[in-house]
């Protein structure tokens, strides 16, 4: 039960990270679409590793039509970028799980980041895929996916380190019926 109202409180994080991006890294904005510290990078990665792949990914594509209703950019090309940054986490874990035979270990740094840098590779690559396919008025030069994996990089770390110096001086703890879950 607990864990079906944590969807929402994810969801409305990731719109709250959107936002605190833009206005304390907003002088690291490359394009609309490309910060080279971006927050919600790290709410990816966080719900999928802590709910699990379905809620995680409920929680971030909830997090992302919200951000479409706030920003009031409803449209195709919006929920396309929705799907994309879903699919990012998803196809991150699936790789690390396949090549390793394992599940991420919350507490392993090596598969931590192994499994952000994935992330950040996976989620701009399926980004200027589907731009490339469907919107090219997205795509501003070559080089912005390297930016985009940067950005993503950067948010998740800082992110990260956010979360481990909190957990730290409030000695928090993962309860363990959410530790191990798929």
């Amino acid at each position: 039960m607990l864990e079906l109202l944590l969807l929402p409180c994810f969801a409305l994080f990731f719109v709250l990270l959107h936002f605190m991006t833009g206005w304390f890294f907003g002088f690291a904005e490359i394009s609309p679409n490309i910060s080279l510290v971006y927050l919600p990078a790290f709410m990816r990665m966080l719900s999928v590793l802590v709910l699990g792949k379905l809620r995680g990914t409920v929680a971030t594509l909830l997090g992302g039509m919200l951000l479409m209703v706030f920003l009031e950019s409803v449209s195709m090309t919006g929920l396309a970028n929705v799907f994309c940054s879903a699919a990012g986490p998803l196809l991150a874990l699936w790789t690390f799980e396949r090549f390793n035979g394992q599940a991420v270990k919350l507490t392993s740094l090596k598969d931590l980041s192994i499994v952000t840098v994935a992330y950040c590779v996976a989620n701009a690559l399926i980004h200027h895929a589907v731009w490339l396919a469907f919107d090219l008025k997205e795509l501003g030069s070559g080089v912005q996916v390297f930016w985009m994996m940067v950005g993503d990089l950067n948010g998740a770390l800082l992110g990260a380190y956010l979360l481990k110096w909190t957990a730290s001086r409030f000695d928090l703890s993962m309860p363990r019926h959410i530790r191990g879950r798929d």
